[in-house]
């Protein structure tokens, strides 16, 4: 077959670009049954909190969406399925001095294209370490923070992004690091980084969904085009996750205002095919459909009891 003007060009294929992640959800959830579509947060004008001074001298946090392994909880191992069991609904925070074992299994990462073997790439605190040895960062505040992913805008605006807040002030830490996982992780951490940039902390998301973030509008984002659940490097890529994190916080140091977004150089593959799956309704079968359906009641009835327990 004779190539096409478009291929003579040298054009990338259509489907190789930024996942619409916001009508990609929607239109998966109306397709197994829930109706009224879901309101993604959106802004046209972001704060921003220029950083007082170098990151070299800062003390940076990170703000994660991953849940501390707890073995009660059911199987949260690599490719484990959707988890809700091990949902957190409050703020927690963790020890920086300490190893940590967060896991992903509770939220909607790329389950086809990831299994969730390495937790570099969603939890970088091995790599922030290295940078602060290196005096490429000033310290690693001696806390991390977890934000529960919450589809309640008014519960993350009103309760969740306010204690995240006095936690940093208590840490006195001077920048943020978020990184999400899922899609609404993505628009949880948008709204963290949104609430410590007015209160003078400055931010930067490490994060995958575009579309969702940029509707939310940050102060800075660095945007990897990777499946969900890598926002922090590719998986036992030691290379791929120094060069994310150093270039979000180049990001974090050299933004020039609100509403800036740099796009990673790294690709996760030459073939742009794995774009075409997640949540898409359009290759589901009416039967996996309804299998879908079930298991996403089951979940919800899972996390109910949670939240009144």
């Amino acid at each position: 077959m004779a190539a096409s003007p478009d291929d003579q060009s040298g054009f990338a294929p259509d489907d190789d670009a930024p996942i619409g992640y916001m009508k990609r959800t929607r239109d998966y959830y109306a397709a197994i049954g829930y109706t009224t579509p879901y309101r993604w947060a959106h802004y046209t004008a972001a704060p921003f909190q220029p950083l007082q001074k170098p990151v070299s001298q800062s003390r940076v946090a990170i703000i994660t969406t991953a849940a501390p392994f707890d073995p009660a909880k059911g199987d949260q191992g690599p490719g484990a399925k959707y988890n809700g069991g091990a949902k957190f609904y409050s703020v927690y925070d963790g020890d920086t001095s300490q190893p940590q074992d967060l896991r992903i299994s509770h939220i909607a990462y790329d389950r086809t294209h990831t299994a969730a073997t390495d937790s570099g790439t969603w939890f970088p605190l091995a790599q922030l370490k290295r940078l602060a040895a290196a005096g490429t960062i000033g310290e690693v505040a001696p806390r991390f923070f977890g934000a529960p992913t919450n589809r309640s805008h008014r519960v993350t605006i009103e309760t969740d992004a306010p204690d995240i807040l006095r936690r940093c002030r208590d840490d006195k830490v001077d920048a943020a690091v978020l990184v999400p996982n899922c899609p609404v992780c993505h628009q949880t951490v948008s709204l963290v980084a949104r609430h410590l940039e007015a209160s003078g902390i400055p931010t930067v998301v490490m994060g995958c969904a575009k579309d969702i973030v940029e509707h939310a509008a940050v102060p800075r984002f660095l945007f990897s085009d990777f499946p969900l659940g890598n926002s922090a490097g590719k998986p036992h890529d030691v290379a791929s996750q120094a060069f994310t994190l150093e270039l979000a916080l180049r990001v974090l140091e050299s933004a020039p205002g609100p509403q800036t977004t740099v796009q990673s150089p790294l690709r996760w593959s030459e073939d742009a095919s794995w774009k075409r799956d997640y949540s898409n309704a359009d290759a589901l079968s009416t039967e996996e459909l309804a299998r879908l359906r079930r298991e996403f009641d089951a979940q919800k009835e899972i996390a109910k009891g949670l939240r009144v327990a």
